[in-house]
């Protein structure tokens, strides 16, 4: 992840100095879809293991009190 980062941060100096080529601009979009699948997957995850307490104690995980509230 962390050469993912460097590879798409020395693209974005080098657009706002230069520019960027076509090659370079479809390196680029590609990066930033790479890095959006992963934050969403690590996003996703940190959710699943969220858990809502009520006041009366009980306690349910997100997922089943997103659920709850819609009902």
């Amino acid at each position: 992840m962390e050469e993912l980062l460097r590879e798409i941060n020395a693209l974005a100096k080098k657009k706002r100095e230069q520019g960027l080529t076509d090659s370079e601009q479809r390196r680029q979009k590609e990066l930033y879809a790479i890095y959006l699948k992963g934050f969403r997957q690590q996003m996703r995850q940190r959710l699943d293991n969220v858990d809502v307490t009520y006041p009366d104690g009980t306690v349910r995980s997100l997922k089943d009190a997103m659920k709850k509230d819609k009902q």
